[in-house]
C-alpha cells in the first residue's frame, strides 16, 4: 500500500505544472543563469563550483519544504487527507509514502542538476558519504518544517507563506549569494538556517574537499527532530 501510494504521489508531483517549475526548473535555471553570467561575486574559483552545492540545497528545499507543503497544504483543505486517512492505508504509511515521494523526486533533480553542473565545467571532490548525509537529514528537517506548516495554517496562508520563506532563503540562505557578503551579525544568524548548514556542508566537501561536516550536521538534525516532532503533535488532519 504504500508503495502503491508513493507511486501515486510521485505521479501526481511530476504532472503539476507549478510544483514541477518550482522544483526542477528554477533551480537549473538559476545554475545555468549565474554560472555563466557574471552577475553575483562568488569569490575565488569557477562560479559552478560554488553555485552548484548551494542550489542542489535550493532543491532540497523546494521539493521537502515548499512543494510538499503548498501540495499537502490543499489536500488537507480538499478533505484528501481525511478521506485517505480513513482508508486502510494507516496514518503513518501515508506520511512515509509522501516522505519516499519526496526522496524520488529529489533523486530526479540531483540526477538533472548533476548532468547540467558537469556540462557547465563542475569540478566536485570530497566524499559522497557525506554527500549523502547531508541530503538526507536536510530532507528530513525541511520536510518536517513543510508538514508543520502544512498541518497548522490554512491553504491559502500555506500558499503564501511557503513562497515567501523559498524567496527569502533564495537570497539570504547562502544559496546563490555567499553569506560573507552579509553583515557579521547576520552571518551568525543566517548560518543556523537549515539551508544555509545544508549549502556550506555541501559546499564544504564538494568544492573544498572537506571532511564531514558535523558542525552543518547538527544544526540540520536539530531542525529535523523538531520539525517533525512538531509535525506530529500540531498536525491536524481536517
Amino acid at each position: 500500500m504504500i508503495a502503491a501510494q508513493t507511486a501515486l504521489e510521485t505521479r501526481m508531483l511530476l504532472r503539476n505544472g507549478e510544483q514541477l517549475l518550482l522544483t526542477v526548473v528554477i533551480p537549473t535555471l538559476l545554475l545555468v543563469l549565474f554560472s555563466t553570467v557574471d552577475v553575483v561575486d562568488t569569490g575565488p574559483g569557477e562560479a559552478v563550483d560554488f553555485l552548484t552545492p548551494g542550489v542542489l540545497a535550493l532543491a532540497v528545499m523546494s521539493t521537502a519544504f515548499t512543494g510538499q507543503a503548498i501540495a499537502t497544504g490543499f489536500e488537507r483543505r480538499y478533505g484528501v487527507l481525511k478521506r485517505l486517512a480513513s482508508s486502510p492505508l494507516p496514518r503513518w504509511g501515508l506520511m512515509t509514502a509522501k516522505t519516499a515521494s519526496v526522496l524520488v523526486t529529489e533523486v530526479l533533480q540531483v540526477i538533472l542538476l548533476t548532468v547540467v553542473a558537469y556540462a557547465l565545467g563542475w569540478s566536485p571532490h570530497g566524499d559522497p558519504l557525506s554527500v549523502l548525509l547531508l541530503l538526507v537529514l536536510g530532507t528530513a528537517a525541511f520536510s518536517g518544517l513543510g508538514l508543520l506548516m502544512a498541518g497548522t495554517l490554512k491553504a491559502e496562508a500555506t500558499l503564501a507563506a511557503a513562497n515567501l520563506v523559498f524567496l527569502l532563503l533564495l537570497v539570504g540562505g547562502g544559496v546563490i549569494v555567499p553569506l560573507d557578503k552579509f553583515p557579521q551579525g547576520a552571518q551568525d544568524v543566517l548560518g543556523l538556517l537549515p539551508v544555509s548548514a545544508l549549502s556550506d556542508g555541501l559546499r564544504d566537501v564538494l568544492q573544498h574537499g572537506a571532511g564531514t561536516p558535523w558542525g552543518d550536521l547538527g544544526i540540520l538534525a536539530v531542525w529535523a527532530v523538531a520539525g517533525l516532532a512538531a509535525a506530529a503533535a500540531f498536525f491536524r488532519w481536517e
